[in-house]
């Protein structure tokens, strides 16, 4: 929004304008303190609220134009000068203790300092009631507890259960909120703490239009607001515009500043007497507030609580993000393997996509639905619930004309009016546009779920005499409203879509791989990507095994090894998710970038941090595992890491075999990850045999079981080399390739 967009300075406003009402120049403060506008080159006084002579004794008249020191004393006004020549952020001095005197006698004020980019100061007073609870550098200690018990919740509900409980506890408010924003920015009341008899808000919605864009803009930028009497008479700025920058003042970041009179009379509506909010921020944005309320009168937390209150939302706000990222992060780790085991059957040149997409898994692993539609290579495949062909012929026409490589619904009746939809059969949709016409589609049936709103949200202004005209003010009944939300399915997750997007891609380079015999260039690339011959150490006996997948298919397994210029040797396993041409050219940028890594000297934990930031920033959506081990040929010390591969087995000379003492970490592809380093010994007669999924992993059998199976099978064999393990391990038609490396101590 610009400031064009805004409606001029002084207009009336009602409903009708208050979503473009200008608050961020509202030209007046809360009467609790006096704010000064201050040239900071001489320390001139320009503008000053009209306040200033009931709580600092003089005119505003004798104000205007002269030093700070004459409205403070000289002590005060050095000290803010001192404060003001500081580089760097003047929040983090805030606030400036001091006392003024007023009237012969002394008074305490807090004085809040922010630097305008216009280039004047703002300096707020702000009475001190009170003792002072602690000064904002002691902020830490006085939510400790507090922050500690944010740290040891397990559930996002237990996280916003315990900051309402925390903010309560220490602003003394009636009633605290946290309050989460959705995509469209309706708020719900997820916690809440409050006085026993307070009727409870939590489970309520509240529409977007309760706040509008130019609220939630200055919440991101301010992060605390505080109406310490919501029936407080604005004290307006003199003059009302600076004559020397000829613009109404940017009160964004002072605390004392006045609020839209509509909001004002929401509040009032509600019966709150007092309000605070505390934002809480994803990576910039507004995801939702702490709102408090109080109900028995004024209330007026010192700056030192508001202070600790805001350090308490911002420790949400990162636990939060962390929280949300882990649990994306979990879905999107269980979509890939589901997604890689379907890229993989879709490589099977024997089969058909439609029938390959129906297997085991399905599409319906990968995202949960009631039914899919599957139109590839001219076959039309069903699974499950789906509409009747001619509804699905027009959802498909529908999602063509979407324009969009994915299209997804979760109203169809209200997208789609035109057709004749049953909601029992299907209310929302989540489709895949493929070349010439092809496609995939999902189907959800109708989802009954019920939307408690704060209110009627479709009535959410009342009209109001005001002399000859009619003023919209804000709705007066805040009681439980209950929407029944019909012909809705389940919303569509944005992991979901995700995995629908990548999907997609898999798809079109399947289809491009089938008409125009890329698999050859494929296999070539993986081929010469393969070591040519292995080293050869005394003392050590080195084997090596690549098969790929039945029917010639390329997939992402690799394998390195190779001995560093201080003798030790580096042997190293890998798998990239899916097939083709993207999978082999992700796993020639991951060996390549990971050999050159490990070559460079770095330790196979630190190959692996560097390696995944690496695929972060320039192979996105890369999804690899990786084992590799450094080996100190004469000692046969290893030092090993691994991103989410399978364990490797330590052979011993007695014949058994058990998994190797190697720390497991995610695969490479996830931001911010740090992967364990691993350290054990390699004795005389010992072997370590690393391995892809594709030596155990067989169709309708548990992984672990084939896992099973290779231990008993090296604890019988003896010294196989990794071929014989191979052979010894077959069982006809492989799904996936096949890699096996064996390093055994003579």
């Amino acid at each position: 929004m610009t400031t064009n967009d805004f409606v001029p300075v002084g207009t009336p406003v009602d409903l009708d304008n208050c979503a473009r009402e200008p608050i961020h120049v509202p030209g007046s403060v809360q009467p609790r303190g006096v704010l000064a506008v201050v040239r900071e080159a001489d320390f001139e006084v320009r503008q000053v609220s009209a306040n200033v002579e009931d709580l600092l004794g003089h005119s505003v008249d004798d104000v205007l134009g002269r030093h700070l020191s004459f409205l403070l004393g000289d002590d005060v006004a050095a000290r803010v000068e001192q404060v003001a020549s500081v580089l760097g952020d003047l929040h983090q001095r805030n606030p400036l203790e001091c006392t003024i005197d007023v009237a012969g006698e002394p008074r305490a004020f807090d004085a809040i300092l922010h630097r305008d980019p216009s280039g004047v100061l703002l300096v707020e007073f702000e009475i001190a009631y009170g003792p002072r609870p602690f000064s904002f550098p002691n902020t830490y200690q006085a939510v400790r507890g507090s922050v500690d018990e944010l740290n040891r919740a397990a559930t996002l509900a237990d996280l916003y259960d315990a900051t309402a409980r925390a903010v309560r506890d220490l602003t003394g408010f009636d009633r605290v909120m946290v309050y989460r924003y959705d995509e469209d920015y309706n708020g719900e009341v997820v916690a809440e703490a409050k006085r026993d008899e307070l009727n409870s808000f939590l489970g309520l919605h509240y529409p977007s239009t309760d706040i509008p864009a130019q609220a939630r803009a200055l919440y991101e930028k301010n992060w605390l607001r505080l109406i310490d009497d919501v029936g407080y008479a604005p004290s307006p700025l003199v003059p009302a515009v600076d004559e020397q920058r000829d613009e109404p003042t940017d009160l964004t970041h002072a605390t004392l500043r006045s609020v839209s009179p509509i909001h004002i009379e929401y509040l009032q509506n509600m019966g709150v007497q007092a309000s605070m909010s505390i934002s809480l921020l994803r990576h910039g944005k507004l995801w939702g507030l702490i709102a408090c309320h109080h109900y028995a009168g004024p209330h007026l937390p010192p700056f030192g609580t508001r202070a600790a209150a805001e350090f308490l939302g911002s420790t949400l706000s990162l636990r939060l993000v962390d929280r949300f990222e882990d649990e994306q992060l979990h879905k999107r780790l269980a979509a890939q393997a589901v997604l890689g085991k379907l890229t993989a059957a879709t490589l099977d040149d024997g089969e058909s996509l439609s029938s390959l997409l129906l297997g085991a898994p399905s599409l319906l692993d990968l995202v949960p639905a009631d039914g899919v539609v599957v139109n590839i290579g001219g076959e039309y495949r069903v699974h499950g619930s789906v509409p009747a062909p001619d509804v699905v012929t027009a959802i498909a026409e529908w999602a063509r004309d979407a324009g969009d490589e994915i299209a997804n619904s979760e109203s169809l009746s209200r997208d789609l009016p035109g057709v004749d939809i049953d909601p029992d059969m299907t209310s929302g949709v989540l489709a895949i546009n493929l070349p010439d016409g092809q496609y995939a589609i999902w189907f959800r049936s109708e989802v009954l779920r019920s939307v408690d709103w704060g209110g009627d949200p479709y009535n959410k202004a009342i009209a109001v005499s005001e002399g000859d005209g009619v003023r919209l003010s804000p709705r007066k009944s805040f009681d439980r409203w209950r929407e029944v939300v019909h012909q809705c399915c389940e919303p569509w997750a944005t992991t979901e879509i995700e995995s629908a997007e990548s999907l997609r891609r898999y798809l079109v380079e399947s289809l491009y791989r089938r008409t125009r015999g890329a698999l050859r260039v494929a296999e070539t690339l993986q081929r010469s990507l393969l070591p040519t011959s292995i080293p050869t150490v005394d003392g050590w006996e080195l084997s090596a095994h690549y098969e790929p997948a039945f029917g010639g298919r390329v997939g992402g397994d690799w394998y390195d090894a190779f001995e560093m210029r201080d003798g030790r040797l580096i042997v190293a396993i890998g798998d990239v998710a899916g097939h083709g041409m993207t999978a082999a050219g992700t796993m020639a940028q991951a060996r390549n970038t990971l050999r050159a890594y490990l070559f460079a000297g770095a330790a196979p934990a630190e190959a692996l941090n560097q390696l995944n930031d690496f695929c972060v920033h320039m192979v996105p959506r890369a999804f690899v595992t990786v084992i590799v081990a450094s080996v100190d040929v004469d000692s046969g010390k290893v030092d090993a890491a691994c991103a989410g591969h399978l364990i490797p087995y330590v052979t011993q000379h007695d014949g058994a075999a058990v998994p190797a003492p190697v720390r497991l970490s995610p695969p490479i592809g996830a931001n911010g990850m740090t992967y364990a380093p691993s350290a054990f010994t390699i004795e005389g007669g010992q072997g370590l045999v690393m391995f892809s999924d594709g030596l155990v992993e067989r169709r309708d059998e548990s992984i672990d079981l084939g896992i099973e199976r290779l231990g008993e099978t090296l604890g019988r064999a003896g010294d196989l080399t990794a071929t014989g393990v191979s052979t010894a391990m077959a069982s006809g038609e492989t799904d996936d390739d096949v890699t096996v490396v064996i390093l055994r101590r003579l």
